[in-house]
Parts: structure tokens; C-alpha cells; sequence
């Protein structure tokens, strides 16, 4: 099983030659259900907000930092990606 969000470019036509493969795409806006979204509003809002970058290398720094900074605190990756459908430990993610 693949699941797809409504992107446009995202096409059930993927799985018409694998006889094994089903597609399940997620409702309109749904960002409970892609934990990723709830990273980059996460990073947004706390390392990469109202500022002003000098170029390209500067983004590129401040996005691996705000990144390394949030990946060390390990409830903080927990607590992002926790959900009433989805329980994550410490022990599934790597951390221990």
C-alpha cells in the first residue's frame, strides 16, 4: 500500500501494473495524518520565521540547524509525531 496525499501529480495510475500494490489517498488537507507537516510548521515557527537570509548558503545553515536542534530533543519528536491513531515510543523511533 502507498498512501498519497491530493497532490496533482499523485495519480492512481501508478498501480495499474503491480497487482500487489493498492493506493490510499489521504483526505483534503489532512495534516494530522502526515506527521512531516507538523515538522516543517514546527520549524517554521520556532527557527525559520521573520528573518531575512543573505543567500543560499545562509538558508541552507539555518534550516540544518533548526533540523539538528529539534531532532535532539527526543519528547519533542515524539510529542510531533504522536497521535490518538499512531503511538510512538522512543524504542520505534531510534532513540534509545
Amino acid at each position: 500500500m502507498v498512501v498519497m496525499d491530493v497532490a496533482g501529480w499523485h495519480i492512481n495510475d501508478v498501480a495499474v501494473d503491480i497487482p500487489n500494490l493498492s493506493i490510499l489517498k489521504l483526505p483534503p488537507y489532512s495534516p494530522e495524518l502526515n506527521p512531516i507537516e507538523q515538522v516543517w510548521s514546527r520549524l517554521r515557527q520556532h527557527h525559520l520565521a521573520n528573518r531575512c537570509f543573505k543567500g543560499y548558503e545562509d538558508i541552507r545553515e539555518s534550516c540544518s540547524q533548526a533540523w539538528n536542534k529539534f531532532v535532539s530533543y527526543t519528547q519533542q519528536v515524539i510529542k510531533v509525531f504522536a497521535s490518538d491513531w499512531a503511538k510512538v515510543t522512543e524504542q520505534e523511533c531510534g532513540m534509545v
